[in-house]
C-alpha cells in the first residue's frame, strides 16, 4: 500500500477511536450534568412529577444521543477532509524529496526543494538543499581540479614534445636537450607528488611524528634552505630572534615544509629589492610563525580562496611557477598538527601566519 492511503486510513482510524471514546464518556458522565435540570422540572410539575422522572431522564438522554449521532456525519466529513489535506501535504513533501534525491543521483546538483513553513518538513527541505549545495561545490571542485591538472601538465608536456622533435630533426644535440628534459620531468614529478600529498592530507592519512623542538631551530633551518635563493633573486630575508626557551610540539619536517611553502610563495611575489621577514611569538598557548613580505599584496576578494587548490590571484604572472597547491598543503599540515593558518594583506604586502602547539 502506498503512503497516502496508509496516512489517510491512519487518520480515519484515529477519528473513529476518538468518536467511540466521545460516546462512551458522554454515556458515563452526561447524567450528572442533566440530572439537576430534571430535578428542577420535577419540582415545577409538583407531586406528579416524581413519576415522570425516569421518562424525563430517558428522553433527555435520547435527545442528547440523537444530537450526537446527527453531528457524526458532518464531523467525520470535516475530519476526513482535514486528514486528506494533511496526508497530501506530507506525501507531496516526500515525493519532492524523492524526486530531488533521484535528481542528485543523476548528477543534477543544482536541484533545490521549496522551503515553505517552519515545521520539520521545511527543516528537511532546508537540510536537503544544504546537502545539494555541498555536493554541487564538490562536483565543481572536482571538475576544476581535473581542468587545473590538465592545464598544469600541458606546459611541461608541450616542452617535452618540442625537445623530442628537436632531437629527431637534429636541431638539438642530446647533451643540450637532456638538462631541459630533466627539468620538465622534475616539474611533473613535483606536481604528482604535491597532488598525492594533498589527497592524503584531505583524507587525514598523513603520517606525523611530533617531537619537541625550539622555534629558533625551525627558523634557522628555513634560513639555511632559502638563503641562497633569496640572495640570487635580490630579496632580503630577515628573521627576528625568538626566545631560546620557546618550545614547539609538532612534526619538525612537516613544520619546515609549511614554512618552506610560505617562503617560496613570498619569494615568487616579492620583487627584487624587497624584503621578507620571519617572526615568532607566543599567541594564546600556541607558537605563532609569521612570514611578512613587501610584495604587491593580495586583493581582498581573493583572500578567502587563496588556500584552495590551484587558485591563483594572477594566473598570467604565476602560471608555471610551483604546482599551485603549496598553500593548500601548508593549511592542511598545520591543521593536522593542531594549529591554524591565516593571511592578511594590503598594498604594502602580505603576512601569512600559522600557529603550532606550545610544548
Amino acid at each position: 500500500m502506498k503512503l497516502f492511503p496508509r496516512l489517510f486510513l491512519g487518520h480515519l482510524l484515529v477519528i473513529l477511536v476518538a468518536l467511540g471514546a466521545l460516546f462512551l464518556v458522554v454515556e458515563l458522565i452526561a447524567p450528572s450534568f442533566y440530572r439537576h435540570h430534571v430535578e428542577q422540572m420535577v419540582a415545577l410539575i409538583g407531586p406528579e412529577g416524581r413519576a415522570l422522572r425516569p421518562d424525563l431522564e430517558r428522553g433527555m438522554r435520547r435527545t442528547l444521543n440523537s444530537a450526537l449521532l446527527a453531528a457524526v456525519p458532518f464531523a467525520v466529513a470535516v475530519a476526513a477532509l482535514t486528514a486528506s489535506l494533511t496526508s497530501r501535504r506530507i506525501v507531496r513533501a516526500v515525493r519532492l524529496l524523492s524526486d530531488g534525491s533521484q535528481a542528485l543521483a543523476a548528477g543534477q546538483y543544482a536541484r533545490r526543494l521549496p522551503e515553505t513553513g517552519r515545521d520539520e518538513l521545511a527543516g528537511l527541505a532546508h537540510n536537503f538543499n544544504v546537502m545539494a549545495g555541498s555536493l554541487e561545490r564538490v562536483e565543481q571542485d572536482r571538475a576544476a581540479l581535473i581542468g587545473n591538472v590538465g592545464h598544469e601538465l600541458r606546459t611541461p608536456l608541450a616542452a617535452l614534445r618540442g625537445y623530442s622533435e628537436a632531437l629527431t630533426d637534429g636541431v638539438m644535440l642530446p647533451e643540450q636537450a637532456a638538462p631541459a628534459i630533466r627539468r620538465e620531468v622534475r616539474a611533473m614529478e613535483r606536481l604528482a607528488s604535491d597532488l598525492s600529498l594533498v589527497s592524503r592530507i584531505e583524507a587525514g592519512r598523513v603520517d606525523l611524528h611530533p617531537t619537541i623542538f625550539s622555534a629558533r631551530s625551525l627558523l634557522t633551518a628555513a634560513l639555511e634552505r632559502f638563503g641562497d635563493a633569496y640572495a640570487e633573486r635580490g630579496v632580503t630575508l630577515m628573521a627576528q630572534n625568538p626566545p631560546d626557551d620557546l618550545q614547539v610540539r609538532a612534526d619538525f619536517e612537516r613544520a619546515l615544509q609549511v614554512l618552506s611553502n610560505l617562503l617560496s610563495n613570498a619569494l615568487r611575489h616579492t620583487p627584487p629589492g624587497g624584503r621578507v621577514t620571519l617572526a615568532v611569538q607566543e599567541v594564546g598557548g600556541q607558537v605563532g610563525f609569521s612570514v611578512e613580505d613587501t610584495g604587491s599584496g593580495i586583493p581582498a576578494d581573493h583572500l578567502e580562496r587563496i588556500f584552495e587548490r590551484f587558485y591563483r590571484v594572477d594566473p598570467a604572472r604565476t602560471r608555471g611557477e610551483g604546482s599551485g597547491v603549496g598553500l593548500t598543503i601548508a593549511r592542511g599540515l598545520v591543521e593536522q598538527m593542531g594549529g591554524t593558518v591565516r593571511v592578511t594583506s594590503g598594498e604594502g604586502g602580505s603576512t601569512f601566519t600559522f600557529t603550532l602547539p606550545l610544548a
